[in-house]
């Protein structure tokens, strides 16, 4: 937009100029033009006179005015006289039309040699009057007996012409160079609010619900800061008052079910009835699976209402943090939890703080308890320019099309293992947690058998190489 601005700025200010000092620059060579050809023309027209004149002081005096004027200019002057005393002492013009017009009619001719601006020499026939018989008579003039002609050479008036040029293609050079300085100035300030409020909608995109937009600049950009930071303080309260809401459910829900587990375990303790005992274990179990249900819901609940700024997190770290926790649980039905890939410290990517331990625990939950015993679970890591694509395979019996198209939705629970025991929330969580992060997970078939969950989170751009 600034670059838009500049040479907007930048084209006007030339059609200014164009519109200004191309017809000046023309206007003033033709003055220079039309003032040439007087003077060339006055000069002839007095050596005219004295030829005229034909006494012998008079020829004298024309040789030595044009041969003056020959020496002091790059000029010639050429003298037609039949006549004496001038005849011959001067170099003679060619026969041409202009001559033969100004003996037979008496006409003064210029010839600038070009139609276009002029030629190297300008060309000024003049011719030349006997004293008349009768002076006393209107517009007397005697007859014609020759010509003068001065070939004037226009190097110096092309010269002129240049500098006339050169100077207003510098100066129109130098007013568009501080046209495009003056422009970038006014185009950055004129669009400072508009970065302000780009500024604001990134880190509101980001998660960063406390971003607020300076109220600066024209009328109409300070009302749409205003309504921004209004909606932005508007949907701040709405995710405060749910985070406040989410906490006090959390409260309120679980000590009840621990409370009636605790119970269930003492009437168990208490009854020697096994059909009772059945029963009371059965009970038990639901209690159970209705608390990883609160649990699951509450975390869904907690991912949708708190949204962070997503940081920089050392994705290394963080895997063999979890999968140290992980291994044990699964060496005790012999399951492998293998690392591959270029997971080192240096390579970061965009999460919200403990967004990415969560979707790692859920997602090696699943897979742990789909796996049977002495199976393997395997981490992939892949570095795909901006994108990190995190990859966990396991053996289990997988899904199919029509159970991946369905797998994110909620409570929904499958025909394998996790369909029987799970909430229907993990899944849900993950994508929730993900997608607040900026990124995508997708299922896949794992090679051979088994599911393979892909994670595609954003690279940091701190990340080392």
């Amino acid at each position: 937009m600034i670059r838009q601005l500049i040479r907007s700025y930048v084209l006007l200010v030339a059609v200014a100029i164009a519109l200004f000092t191309v017809p000046v620059a023309f206007t003033l060579t033709d003055q220079l033009r039309d003032d040439t050809e007087l003077s060339v023309e006055r000069e002839a027209r007095t050596m005219a006179l004295l030829l005229g004149n034909g006494s012998e002081a008079s020829c004298q005096a024309l040789e030595e005015m044009a041969t003056a004027y020959s020496r002091e200019t790059p000029d010639d002057v050429q003298v037609l006289s039949e006549e004496e005393p001038c005849a011959g002492k001067l170099p003679q013009p060619d026969r041409d039309a202009a001559l033969t017009k100004a003996l037979d009619e008496g006409d003064t001719t210029s010839d600038w040699g070009s139609s276009f601006i002029w030629g190297p020499h300008l060309v000024v026939t003049v011719p030349a009057h006997a004293d008349p018989v009768d002076p006393d008579a209107e517009n007397a003039e005697g007859p014609v007996v020759g010509a003068v002609r001065i070939e004037y050479s226009t190097q110096t008036l092309t010269n002129r012409l240049w500098s006339i040029w050169g100077f207003r293609a510098i100066l129109a050079v130098l007013v568009l160079a501080v046209a495009a300085v003056i422009g970038a100035v006014v185009a950055r300030r004129l669009t400072r609010p508009l970065r302000q409020l780009n500024d604001m909608a990134s880190k509101f995109s980001d998660g960063d619900l406390t971003a607020r937009s300076p109220v600066t600049g024209p009328q109409e950009t300070q009302t749409l800061a205003r309504t921004l930071n209004q909606g932005a303080e508007r949907l701040d309260t709405l995710m405060s008052a749910q985070r406040i809401f989410v906490a006090d459910a959390s409260h309120q829900l679980r000590t009840p079910l621990t409370a009636l587990r605790l119970s269930l375990d003492n009437i168990a303790d208490g009854v020697d009835d096994e059909f009772v005992k059945e029963d009371v274990e059965q009970a038990t179990a639901e209690v159970v699976r209705m608390s990883r249900l609160v649990n699951d819901l509450l975390v869904l609940a907690r991912a949708e209402a708190k949204v962070t700024a997503a940081e920089p997190l050392p994705l290394g770290d963080v895997l063999e943090e979890r999968l140290a926790v992980w291994r044990p649980a699964a060496d005790e039905r012999g399951v492998s939890i293998a690392l591959r890939g270029s997971a080192d410290g240096r390579l970061l990517v965009l999460a919200s703080p403990g967004h990415l331990d969560q979707v790692l625990d859920n997602v090696l939950s699943n897979a742990l308890e789909v796996s049977p015993d002495g199976a393997a679970i395997t981490v992939k890591v892949e570095s795909k320019g901006d994108q990190v694509v995190l990859k966990v395979l396991d053996q289990g019996p997988g899904m199919s099309e029509a159970e991946k198209s369905r797998a994110f939705d909620r409570f929904w629970r499958g025909q394998g293992l996790t369909g029987r025991s799970g909430s229907g929330l993990g899944l849900a969580v993950i994508k929730q947690l993900v997608t607040d992060d900026g990124g995508t997970v997708e299922l896949e078939d794992a090679p051979g058998r088994g599911l393979c969950v892909a994670i595609s989170l954003r690279a940091s751009q701190r990340s080392g190489g």
